[in-house]
């Protein structure tokens, strides 16, 4: 009876596979096919855009990619670190392409490197890494395990797992902050790759993995360094600098009831000099809510030292909202000498530790590349900081005619309080006429600047520094570089800024990066101390020149004043003092 069954049930099964083996196929959804060639057609296009890095001798490398068709590129720092100066770089057209390294972002692992010899790469848009969400598919593409030995990138595809993780530096200058989780896979090769969201637009760039104990192979969870955080410090990094994250001055903890308070506060700091103080609830930072000490942290490190910002913190039950100036992360000897590190204990960046089959050409650099790099000390690539210069420069050409013009200024006019003021700026000495609030400020030997008017930043040192860069030029400073860009006045509009130092006094001049033009500048008197604000509302002509004839002053929570100038004279230096 149990024979039977048993051949009962298999004639049973042959039967029904019989059945379901003679059903017909039916065709694939025409929508999936779309899909599907959608998705092939973006992989296609953005493929032209992701470099396979090499360091000259074809020993290690990594991934990157281009952003502008001049050759700029992005990649991750311990990549580009190992390479050297100069490195080769191969596209999937099948060409090697010299490169340079321009900037470098140590604690965020970040490198800007630019590719030679053409203008007209292919590169990637540039995405908003803010409109991720959990769940979206995204795509990885690169050099894993420096396989892409014909510069043909690898794609991977998986889906955003986290936003907004944050990583501690564990003893090292390494931070990944708001950065992006993946289950996409990502293994060594891959650092300094792209990351894609279907559209093909550049959303982060690859970095860090968490890998398996006895092997360096992903195990699952890969994170990206987001554009959007890229994107703040770029400016910086096509200065050539070895860029620096920043610091509030104060350290936070959660408090009884899980708000985030602050916990201490250097009173030194641009923060406690707006206000803040211990036992504050901070309630935002840079528009975005803080509910715990990790998303403070996060949010905090994705911007450069020196943007103003504003931060909104409760005492008393009262909110009160300020712009605070965001201090250096690191002492300048720290980032002198960078090395990537991976910190023990957590997902490593993972440097390639392994040799690229590569079959590099032999060849030396040409001679018109070696040009490109210029050492100094703070910089990555000074080369690149001195194009920056004069590119911004251009903003003075409005005030070009004042050039080696001479003698004693003498301006007249009103303040927005209805007051008469006369200001003189002469080589002996600087002065300010109005009521309440006179200022003199002499240029002798030695002299020092001072806080003149009282109350003011030094409103005097300030316009001497105006009147010597209209004048005399850059070269009258002993320091003089390109800074990046920023939001003016934690607010405004992105502005390029240039530094200035001259007789100790330190100036950060702003020119709107839309259109070049010059809206104004900061100077201050030492460190760790408000600047006189100085804003330049309306540009005049006075006989043929052009001259702000409205400004605005501001130190610290003051505004000064607002001065409309009416008349504008150059006369002959005086034999006395101011």
């Amino acid at each position: 009876m149990g024979q039977l069954l048993n051949r009962l049930v298999s004639v049973t099964v042959a039967l029904a596979l019989a059945g379901a083996a003679c059903q017909p196929v039916h065709a694939v959804d025409a929508s999936v096919l779309q899909a599907q060639q959608q998705r092939t057609e973006v992989m296609r296009k953005v493929a032209a855009s992701v470099v396979a890095i090499f360091s000259s001798d074809g020993n290690g490398g990594g991934s990157g990619v281009l952003i502008s068709s001049d050759g700029y590129a992005l990649s991750n720092f311990h990549v580009t670190s190992a390479c050297g100066d100069f490195m080769k770089c191969g596209l999937n057209d099948g060409q090697l392409y010299d490169a340079v390294i321009v900037g470098i972002d140590p604690t965020g692992d970040v490198a800007l490197i630019k590719l030679l010899g053409r203008d007209d790469f292919p590169h990637a848009t540039l995405g908003d890494s803010d409109k991720l969400a959990v769940g979206d598919w995204t795509y990885a593409m690169g050099n894993p395990f420096l396989l892409a030995t014909d510069f043909q990138p690898t794609v991977t595809a998986g889906i955003v797992s986290g936003l907004h993780r944050y990583q501690y530096p564990a003893g090292t200058l390494l931070e990944y902050t708001d950065c992006i989780q993946v289950d996409t896979s990502i293994n060594p090769g891959n650092s300094g790759g792209p990351l894609f969201n279907v559209a093909g637009e550049l959303v982060g760039i690859n970095g860090r993995i968490s890998v398996e104990k006895r092997g360096r192979v992903n195990v699952g969870a890969g994170y990206s360094i987001s554009i959007n955080q890229i994107k703040h410090f770029m400016d910086h990094l096509r200065g050539g600098h070895v860029v620096d994250h920043a610091t509030l001055g104060a350290t936070v903890r959660t408090g009884s009831d899980r708000e985030v308070v602050i916990d201490s506060i250097l009173d030194q700091s641009a923060a406690y000099r707006r206000g803040l103080r211990e036992n504050d609830e901070v309630v935002s930072f840079a528009g975005r809510s803080i509910g715990s000490v990790n998303q403070f942290k996060n949010i905090l490190g994705i911007y450069p030292k020196g943007w103003s910002l504003p931060l909104v913190y409760r005492r008393d039950g009262k909110k009160q909202e300020i712009i605070v100036e965001l201090r250096a992360l690191h002492r300048e000897s720290e980032l002198k000498q960078p090395k990537p590190q991976a910190p023990r204990g957590k997902p490593k960046p993972g440097p390639e530790e392994q040799k690229s089959g590569a079959k590099l050409p032999k060849e030396e650099l040409p001679t018109e590349y070696k040009k490109l790099f210029t050492k100094k000390a703070g910089y990555a690539n000074y080369y690149f900081n001195q194009q920056e210069q004069q590119r911004v420069l251009h903003g003075l050409e409005a005030l070009h005619s004042w050039r080696t013009v001479a003698g004693r200024w003498k301006l007249t006019g009103k303040t927005s309080a209805g007051d008469d003021f006369v200001l003189t700026l002469a080589d002996k000495g600087l002065g300010l006429q109005l009521p309440g609030r006179p200022g003199l400020q002499p240029l002798d030997a030695g002299a020092e600047f001072l806080d003149e008017p009282p109350g003011s930043g030094g409103l005097l040192a300030a316009l001497y520094q105006f009147k010597q860069l209209i004048t005399a030029g850059t070269e009258t400073f002993t320091e003089f570089s390109y800074v990046g860009s920023q939001p003016l006045d934690g607010y405004g509009a992105m502005v390029d800024v240039l530094r200035t130092r001259k007789a100790g006094v330190e100036s950060y001049w702003f020119f709107r990066k839309t259109d070049g033009a010059f809206v104004g500048f900061n100077s201050q008197l030492g460190t760790d101390v408000d600047p006189c604000e100085i804003r330049f509302l309306e540009m005049g002509n006075f006989a043929g020149k052009r001259f702000p004839n409205r400004f605005a002053v501001r130190h610290g929570d003051v505004e000064f004043g607002t001065f409309d100038v009416l008349t504008l004279d150059v006369l002959p230096e005086a034999d006395k003092k101011i």
